[in-house]
């Protein structure tokens, strides 16, 4: 992989990844395409959007529409009208969070699908085969996700499944035009996550992945994993924390020297009414915003607050309009890339901890 840093400001850092589909600037924001579409969105909104790259799920785009109906269309990019980057995740953590009968051995992992009920193995090196099929940009390692919490035998077991599983996928990647990330893993135990960044980084990967947090954990746990995985992780390498967060989790990634992100909260609290701004988190269900004809937020340059008001909005919520979900989904993501872009800009401009003590005050 060809990844740049570009600028530091403590263990903050700026950087581009070169990829076979385009150009992406870190830190960066991932919006989640779960079934090959951001809930409610179009490839045309997130263009408008300037989002760089989005994430999809091989689980699910396994099961529905399939390999067959992927493989006629030429491709995931093809298939959804995304001509950028595409980051998918193996699958695995579906596989143990949605499938309705798991059965796990040394060769992968048998599960029942949640949404017929049919069994399928699922293997390391068919995570490999379909990712590499969709033509992923960045394709991920199957591996397993211990929940919180576990015991330091539970996730030592676990966290070394998932390394041998790693160098069988490591061995079965075939296309040296798409890149693939290890998976960190090992729970709340630092002597795990080295072991595991030991494994993964004697294999050789293109980037890391810290996974496992945001299950249930303290903050505090969760940054002191990062803080570990981020002092022995390759500093020449992308590094992605998988699933989390909010903003203020983000920041403190960051903070840490985290380079990628993806998150369901920014597309899934828009759909609940919870929206965020620069001057904190507004609930659109609340009476005050009836009246209230100013805009979400006065200083967001998105279609949404350019040209409507939240007691216009409140209403379309009210009235469970779907004009709705797509209206708020856009600030929302038009927020958290904005978001990025002032955190780049801060730490270009060695202004970092400025905007790190202010976001805490706004959103700790």
């Amino acid at each position: 992989m060809d990844f740049s840093i570009h600028a530091e400001d403590g263990r903050a850092r700026t950087g581009k990844m070169s990829l076979l589909n385009g150009t992406v600037t870190t830190p960066v924001f991932m919006p989640v395409g779960t079934l090959g579409s951001v809930k409610s969105l179009t490839p045309h909104d997130l263009e408008a959007l300037d989002a760089e790259i989005i994430l999809g799920n091989t689980y699910h785009l396994f099961l529905r529409p399939g390999m067959e109906v992927i493989d006629l269309a030429g491709g995931l990019h093809k298939f959804i009208s995304w001509k950028k980057p595409i980051l998918t995740d193996s699958g695995g953590f579906q596989v143990f969070s949605l499938a309705k009968l798991v059965k796990l051995t040394d060769a992968g992992v048998i599960f029942q699908s949640h949404i017929d009920g049919k069994k399928f193995q699922l293997t390391p090196e068919l995570a490999v085969d379909i990712q590499e099929r969709f033509g992923s940009d960045i394709h991920m390692v199957l591996d397993e996700c211990t929940g919180y919490p576990v015991t330091h035998a539970v996730a030592a077991k676990s966290m070394r499944l998932s390394m041998t599983w790693a160098a069988r996928c490591r061995r079965a990647k075939k296309n040296p035009s798409l890149q693939q990330f290890g998976i960190v893993q090992g729970g709340m135990f630092e002597d795990l996550r080295r072991e595991s960044i030991g494994a993964l980084t004697d294999i050789g990967f293109d980037g890391y992945a810290i996974g496992g947090l945001s299950v249930g954990e303290p903050k505090e746990d969760m940054l002191a994993m990062i803080d570990v995985c981020t002092e022995k992780l390759p500093a020449k390498k992308p590094r992605y924390l998988m699933g989390v967060g909010t903003p203020l989790d983000i920041i403190e990634g960051v903070n840490l020297g985290l380079d990628m992100f993806d998150c369901v909260m920014p597309t899934r609290n828009a759909r609940n009414g919870a929206l965020f701004t620069s001057t904190g988190k507004i609930n659109i269900k609340n009476a005050l915003h009836q009246r209230d004809f100013t805009p979400l937020d006065a200083s967001c340059l998105c279609y949404t607050c350019q040209n409507y008001s939240k007691a216009y909005l409140r209403h379309l919520y009210i009235a469970k309009e779907l004009t709705y979900y797509r209206l708020l989904t856009i600030h929302n993501l038009a927020f958290y890339l904005n978001f990025m872009r002032e955190i780049r800009a801060a730490i270009s401009e060695k202004t970092f901890g400025s905007l790190l003590m202010k976001s805490r005050e706004l959103w700790g």
